[in-house]
């Protein structure tokens, strides 16, 4: 396989809300959308604003080459961050789009349902059934794993503990983890390609010790994405503790890192009070603990 059959790119990088400007220009200021290529398919984690961008990219590649815009679509949750993009997202109005849309269940209702209330009459005036792409939507939880077989662009679910042969027989897979450091949850994920992990970890707060069961999913990730929005400063001020907020310290991502053995680790959902300068330094601490440590930005793109 291709060595570049394999990568990652930032689309969005902020976590609560778009933070454009001046003071943002090099880090970025949408909300979190990650673009992932794994052995041929097009893999999209989150649907913050920084979407947007990336479906106009899409629409536009459809424009010339006229090939269908076919997607896999994972929500780690349903809050507005993650979610606040996805009625602009270009692919969905084509009637030639397929996009295989997978995510948690939300206080017991389905995705497809807090999606489609995403875009009530009341708040956009487009709804989802008049989107005219195929749009396959299924809730999935820790015990699947979702499979990118070989000859078919349509994934497929199969449970971890009872199809373990069926789980093997595909290119790449993506497995899932159960955070419950977050209001409501949070979905981590693991995307394996020819012996290769990405572990997309956002919204997750750390323990005491480490997160144990985070630090044994991203066991040996040759690329780590983890939530770092605070400082340690801020996470223990205080006037204002951000403690159970389901938001990490850089402390606590470098921590899960080294813990698991992984070769880099890239911060992502950056607080919207953060500026260039203050990430910056953020990065420059967290390299000195960490050397293969590295803020993200939009537009960074990772070979795995």
């Amino acid at each position: 396989m291709q060595e570049e059959a394999f990568s990652v790119t930032f689309w969005g990088v902020r976590g609560g809300y778009p933070k454009p400007g001046p003071a943002t220009n090099r880090f970025g200021g949408n909300t979190t959308c990650i673009e992932v290529r794994a052995a041929g398919r097009l893999l999209i984690f989150d649907a913050g604003t920084g979407i947007i961008a990336l479906g106009n990219r899409l629409a536009e590649q459809h424009r010339k080459d006229k090939q269908p815009i076919v997607a896999t679509m994972l929500f780690t949750h349903t809050h507005h961050d993650h979610t606040q993009g996805y009625p602009f997202f270009a692919p969905a109005l084509f009637g030639s789009s397929v996009l295989h849309i997978f995510g948690p269940r939300a206080f017991h209702e389905d995705l497809e349902a807090v999606l489609a209330r995403s875009m009530l009459p009341s708040v956009f005036p487009v709804t989802s059934d008049d989107l005219q792409s195929l749009r396959v939507t299924r809730n999935v939880s820790a015990s699947d794993i979702i499979v990118l077989p070989q000859g078919s662009d349509a994934p497929q679910v199969c449970n971890a503990y009872r199809e373990r042969e069926k789980c093997c027989e595909s290119e790449a897979t993506v497995r899932i983890l159960r955070s419950y450091a977050h209001p409501q949850g949070v979905l981590v994920y693991r995307v394996e390609v020819d012996g290769k992990r990405l572990v997309i970890a956002t919204d997750v707060e750390g323990y005491a010790g480490g997160d144990k069961r985070l630090i044994n999913f991203a066991r040996n990730a040759d690329v780590l994405i983890h939530d770092g929005e605070y400082t340690a400063e801020e996470y223990l001020d205080a006037k204002s503790p951000r403690q159970g907020w389901g938001h990490s310290t850089w402390e606590m991502a470098v921590e899960v890192a080294q813990a698991a053995g992984a070769k880099r680790l890239v911060l992502t959902h950056h607080n919207v009070h953060h500026d260039d300068a203050f990430l910056e330094q953020m990065e420059r601490d967290a390299r000195a603990v960490f050397p293969e440590a590295i803020m993200a930005y939009e537009g960074l793109k990772i070979e795995i």
